[in-house]
């Protein structure tokens, strides 16, 4: 859990620290959401940093989003591009933003303006060059009209729930996204990828070229598709369950033996 609090004047740049909170089976990270002026669109970014030292200093009425992003990450933050599709960014604005890590391709509290999905940016990022992973995240502000919590987030794949260990397999892009499904491996071969997840409706494998693969059915757990469409670009996996709940992997980049 990271709790990420608007990092703002209004309310004296709060870093929560939420160390107390920690026990054996539970651990937090400590972060926040930046903010500094502006995109194209709207008066100040919002920036997603996750792993921030809690003496991180605010923001100089000078630094721009982008800046600020380079110093999360300098100080050893996670960072992500928050919410793309509801803060309407632009590429140039995605571009500008160098020092993230990962793009939130989905923002539940964002759904509700029918502006949670923000996958077309990030695929068009990646089919620019731009190596990010994504994530999902509730967004949470817990107001009446919000979505309940715990409607989106990452599933990380490492040995402990050390806090260096998950912020370490977050940079390095171990973990999938999900509102529901699980996705409990994916492999490749020179030619083919194959999927085991929960049971689902629908597989997809959808990356830098327009169209997909796709499986449908009931209660699919595995499926195995061809990858030649992809070419030597990339290609990510998609499941939906019978509820419409989503998974999502990471961006997968292939070589010439399709291969990561």
């Amino acid at each position: 859990m990271a709790v990420t609090d608007h990092f703002r004047s209004e309310y004296g740049f709060p870093l929560t620290d939420t160390r107390p909170l920690r026990t054996e089976g539970f651990t937090t990270l400590l972060g926040a959401e930046l903010h500094a002026p502006r995109t194209e669109a709207g008066p100040s970014w919002h920036i997603v940093a996750v792993g921030l030292p809690l003496d991180f200093t605010p923001p100089t009425p000078e630094e721009t989003g982008p800046q600020l992003a380079r110093r999360a990450r300098a100080a050893g933050a996670y960072v992500g591009m928050a919410h793309p599709a509801a803060s309407l960014l632009s590429t140039a604005d995605a571009e500008s933003l160098d020092a993230a890590h990962a793009v939130e391709v989905y923002n539940a509290l964002a759904a509700r303006e029918d502006r949670g999905d923000s996958w077309h940016l990030t695929d068009v990022l990646l089919n620019r060059g731009h190596r990010l992973h994504t994530y999902a995240a509730d967004d949470a502000h817990l107001q009446p009209q919000d979505p309940p919590g715990c409607a989106a987030w990452v599933q990380v794949r490492t040995e402990s729930l050390d806090p260096d260990q998950l912020l370490a397999a977050l940079k390095a892009g171990h973990y999938y996204s999900s509102t529901g499904p699980e996705l409990l491996d994916v492999s490749l071969t020179s030619e083919h990828i194959t999927v085991r997840c929960s049971p689902v409706r629908k597989i997809l494998i959808t990356g830098c070229a327009p169209g997909a693969q796709v499986v449908q059915g009931k209660d699919l757990t595995d499926c195995t598709l061809p990858l030649a469409m992809f070419g030597n670009g990339f290609c990510r996996v998609t499941v939906e369950d019978e509820t419409g709940g989503r998974a999502w992997s990471n961006p997968i980049h292939l070589t010439p033996t399709g291969t990561r």
